[in-house]
């Protein structure tokens, strides 16, 4: 993909090796990749402190979030804490506090690996003079101007905002904004029901607030496999979540006393306030990205090779602002396999095939590899192995009884093809099954499973249960 440029750079003097834009989780594995093989590198960030969107705003604050409430939950559903009858309440901006601790130890820590890697850090606004020129600038209205052989964009995403949607309105708040929410709402709509709309469906739900969850789609999180995202469903609206599937907004308004959305099939929800989260944006705007001859797409999105490497021989991009598959953990290795190739380090990476999915409802849900539907509509044949969590002693003791895991292997050469785990610890749970399944060799077989010893109780002994479920269907 990428085309030389005719500039002779042999007389440039430049002032690093390589600046990367942006200090997420793309940024970060960038610059430590590059400095770690010697590179002087210097990364710019825009905002007062390092870690982005990942940490400010993003994956640490929201689940932060979600833990602190799923422990609320616990609590108020186990008769051993709850003998006055009374549950426990907390507000939206008391639960913040923890999240904000979570946030600070994050900025400290992720601040001293640029330290200790001796990575310079220029805070400002970034944009692009030439392929090889950046300036920055400061808060003051100050400009500076940095010169490096490579350049790494890593700026990001922010949440999508429709021009037809108030959101200078104190009641109306994208995923961002929702952080500064200082009041207890009894309601909210959330408009929009992928991951970051049903992680805080179950947030606001975990805390007593009624929820209308607005889904643009016929299903629930239609990516993954039918059966989870049934589970999911199912227990949002146990737990008195109301989905509204299949549906578009016409209208938003706010007013003092709440905000109203119409939808275009008629149907009308008030609440005290509205998150609305459908859609992400590319941070692209603001690099003047013509200046080098880049373009973005219409979700601020620039096109890479499987290098990372973009159609300017020297400028990289990782992480959201290349799209799919838009997660923190994957950003992270873009940027460190950049870095490896930058450097011609020797080291032969790039990205798994298999990345595993963590989304931090309440349940949480992760799954690696195929789902049921895509094997079928593959034409590939498949054996079913499930363990139900409410069949473990540790998840009896622990009362997390809901869930399960599912094992999806090839009746023929026992190769697993995919795992989908229902439930507490879900997240972790997978990562044993994705350890098997990137053995080489024949190495990858469900028969690990059943020939290796579990410690008993764990939730991880799923697999062996889920492993002889399975294998008991052959014939």
């Amino acid at each position: 993909m990428a085309k030389q440029q005719t500039q002779n750079t042999s007389e440039i003097s430049y002032d690093f090796d390589a600046i990367v834009i942006g200090t997420g989780p793309g940024g970060e594995g960038a610059a430590m990749g590059l400095s770690k093989a010697g590179q002087t590198v210097a990364i710019i960030e825009r905002h007062s402190s390092v870690g982005g969107g990942c940490t400010h705003w993003g994956t640490i604050p929201s689940k932060a979030l979600r833990q602190s409430v799923s422990q609320l939950m616990h609590f108020n559903s186990n008769p051993l804490f709850s003998q006055t009858g009374r549950d426990k309440h907390f507000t939206f901006p008391q639960i913040l506090k923890h999240a904000e601790g979570v946030i600070r130890q994050q900025i400290r820590l992720r601040a001293g690996f640029y330290d200790r890697n001796r990575v310079s850090l220029i805070t400002g606004e970034a944009s692009f003079v030439d392929k090889n020129t950046v300036c920055v600038t400061h808060q003051d209205g100050s400009t500076q101007e940095i010169k490096a052989k490579t350049i790494v964009i890593a700026t990001g995403s922010r949440p999508y905002r429709p021009a037809d949607v108030d959101f200078n309105h104190p009641r109306v708040y994208d995923s961002d904004t929702i952080l500064s929410l200082n009041h207890d709402p009894r309601s909210i709509i959330i408009y929009g029901a992928g991951v970051i709309g049903s992680e805080y469906a179950s947030i606001f739900r975990g805390l007593g607030v009624k929820v209308d969850l607005i889904n643009t789609r016929d299903r629930l999180l239609a990516f993954l496999d039918n059966e989870v995202s049934d589970a999911i469903s199912y227990h949002l609206r146990n737990n008195g979540t109301v989905i509204r599937n299949g549906e578009e907004y016409d209208s938003i308004s706010a007013s003092d006393d709440g905000v109203i959305l119409k939808t275009q099939s008629g149907k009308r929800f008030k609440a005290d306030c509205l998150l609305f989260a459908n859609g992400r944006t590319g941070n692209t705007d603001t690099l003047n990205l013509s200046a080098v001859g880049l373009k973005s797409d219409s979700r601020g999105q620039v096109k890479v090779n499987e290098n990372y490497q973009t159609e300017i021989d020297n400028i990289y991009a990782v992480g959201d602002v290349i799209g799919y598959p838009s997660l923190a953990s994957a950003a992270y290795d873009q940027g460190r396999i950049a870095a490896n190739f930058i450097t011609k380090s020797g080291i032969q990476s790039k990205l798994i095939a298999d990345i595993p999915t963590g989304i931090y409802t309440i349940p949480e849900i992760s799954s690696v590899g195929k789902t049921e539907q895509e094997l079928t509509a593959a034409k590939i044949p498949y054996e079913v192995g499930k363990a139900q969590f409410k069949h473990l002693a540790r998840a009896q003791i622990a009362n997390a009884t809901t869930g399960g895991l599912k094992i999806l292997f090839h009746p023929d050469t026992r190769e697993i093809l995919g795992i989908h785990c229902f439930g507490v610890s879900a997240s972790e749970i997978i990562h044993i099954g994705q350890a098997i399944m990137q053995q080489q060799g024949g190495a990858n077989t469900v028969d690990y499973f059943v020939n290796t010893t579990f410690n008993y109780p764990t939730m991880a002994e799923a697999y062996r249960v889920a492993a002889l479920n399975g294998l008991n269907r052959l014939f």
